[in-house]
């Protein structure tokens, strides 16, 4: 593939033995206690009781567990089918920017990123921060140079966030127009999409900013005061931003194949509800699905644990503005989540402890002690499970 952009200077991940600050790196502090697994797991516990045996009464549902034992089984064996495609596309998206040519990481290495990144996602109450700086986190012990991770990083979420926004933008704007069947509200078509309209307004000036707009800043911020150490520590904020947006741009024209990963990790993951409306009875609009999965999914911003609670919440209510049975809804999207956020975390612990394995041979390889169990220790991680 070509090299596009505005990247930083170092374009190939540093050789197995090189410095670049690799031995450095730690993995991200994760202190897990028993107060707060304890705490993590009291509170799935309400969220599913709420949602499986509260909410049902109170909608009439009637006793929903029985309910989606009674779906239909195919229905469901191809959500779960859709929801292992869409995790497939995240993968390929991954090594589509992150992965070019040969170097430490493989298609394995690659499975084992991707999906502990997205176990951690699910289930600490970060916005998605915590699987952010765990493959942010093997990259760098990979070799990979530390601006040239955050430029991808920046690219990777971009080149996913956009099918998000674009989405929003689309077919708010075809339901509000009466183009897509379904209809639906001002406030849930025409307003998100006036919100993703400013995100690509927003991407577009960042993108636009000077190549040199980080020296410009650090030019000005010479001196010793506070304000030039401030200005001069921001100044790397837009100038990544900017760099991550062109990056992304660049691999846009660059018409890799492996970029239709977003779009299938996005379009399985929206099928396999879809599924769940045909599993226990008949299906709105697709554009409907479509618009109400996005609005939900910004439950995930909320400070819990993968969202969980606020996405479930923000999709039954998002059904219920377009006038969707509610009954149907709640079984839908319950079911729905039992396969989306359940799925991949299991698998996802599993390659967790796989990956730090394949660290802790990445840093023999490189020259540095590995911890005496042979693995690479997590700090504070699975060990401080231990603590009180």
């Amino acid at each position: 593939m070509s090299r596009t952009l505005e990247e930083p200077q170092t374009q190939a991940a540093a050789p197995a033995g090189g410095g670049g600050g690799v031995h450095e790196e730690e993995m991200p502090r994760v202190v897990l206690t028993r107060r707060r697994v304890i705490g993590f797991v009291l509170f799935v516990a309400t969220i599913i009781a709420f949602f499986y045996f509260v909410l049902p009464k109170l909608s009439n549902v009637g006793t929903t567990v029985h309910r989606i034992e009674g779906g239909n089984t195919w229905w469901i064996a191809i959500g779960v089918v859709l929801e292992l495609l869409s995790f497939a596309g995240y993968v390929i998206l991954f090594r589509a920017v992150f992965v070019r040519g040969r170097g430490q990481i493989g298609w394995s290495e690659s499975y084992e990123i991707t999906m502990a990144g997205l176990a951690a996602t699910r289930l600490f109450a970060a916005a998605g921060a915590g699987g952010v700086a765990l493959t942010a986190w093997a990259l760098r012990r990979s070799g990979m140079d530390r601006r040239l991770v955050a430029c991808r990083m920046v690219a990777f979420l971009v080149l996913l966030y956009v099918v998000y926004a674009g989405s929003l933008l689309i077919d708010g704007i075809g339901l509000a127009s009466g183009l897509f069947p379904g209809g639906g509200p001002f406030a849930i078509t025409v307003i998100p999409a006036i919100v993703a309209a400013l995100l690509f307004a927003g991407a577009g000036a960042v993108a636009a900013l000077p190549g040199d707009f980080e020296r410009r800043l650090q030019r000005r911020a010479d001196g010793s005061g506070r304000f030039a150490h401030w200005l001069a520590r921001a100044a790397s904020v837009p100038a990544l931003a900017s760099s991550g947006v062109r990056t992304a741009i660049g691999l846009v024209r660059s018409r890799d194949p492996g970029l239709l990963g977003a779009l299938a990790w996005w379009g399985f993951d929206i099928s396999v509800l879809w599924a769940m409306f045909h599993a226990f009875g008949s299906a709105p609009p697709f554009t409907v699905i479509w618009m109400a999965y996005f609005v939900g999914m910004l439950g995930n911003l909320l400070p819990l644990p993968g969202g969980l609670g606020g996405v479930e919440g923000g999709m039954i209510g998002a059904f219920a503005a377009f006038g969707v049975d509610f009954n149907l809804a709640v079984l839908a999207v319950i079911a729905y989540r039992a396969i989306s956020f359940w799925l991949p975390t299991l698998p996802g612990a599993i390659a967790y402890f796989q990956l730090r394995r394949k660290v802790a041979q990445w840093r023999e390889e490189q020259g540095e002690p590995a911890s005496p169990d042979g693995r690479e220790e997590p700090v504070g991680a699975a060990r401080a499970l231990g603590a009180g």
